[in-house]
């Protein structure tokens, strides 16, 4: 595992729901080549789920940012919505809307925040979670991993 550099990378996708199969298989690439296959099934969950959201609740097109610093993977998803993620109450026999349930439970951290159309581009959201490697992972991300 190559831990001593640190790396990002953005794909950019439209307001398709087949976009998020690429994004993720561009995911697994990435880890690959960086040596962190070990993270790969998670990180794939959670970019899923937050692109989900991204395409579902919005009209315009959304970014995956793949980060790796501190050894520590950030995936964030920005949005053209600037309103909060919906983390409701979740319903188990529900079909949907457990996204950002998975996301608590399987993410060593996540957040959100809000962009403003300024220096950095449009408005919308930045939607993120961090995971890290075994030996340093939160009991409910392992508890996520064995699951998966």
């Amino acid at each position: 595992m190559n831990t001593e550099t640190s790396w990002e990378y953005s794909v950019h996708i439209p307001n398709d729901p087949r976009a998020i199969r690429i994004a993720r298989h561009t995911l697994r690439s990435i880890l690959t080549t960086h040596g962190l296959p070990t993270l790969t099934e998670v990180a794939e969950l959670l970019s899923t789920e937050l692109l989900t959201n991204a395409v579902r609740h919005t009209e315009g097109p959304a970014s995956l940012r793949i980060r790796w610093c501190w050894e520590t993977l950030r995936l964030g998803v920005w949005d053209t919505d600037s309103r909060a993620p919906d983390f409701r109450k979740i319903d188990l026999e529900d079909e949907g809307g457990l996204g950002l349930y998975i996301v608590e439970m399987c993410a060593d951290d996540w957040g959100w925040f809000t962009l403003s159309d300024q220096l950095l581009g449009p408005n919308g959201k930045f939607v993120w979670c961090e995971i890290a490697p075994k030996e340093t992972r939160t009991a409910s991300a392992l508890r996520c991993e064995r699951a998966a």
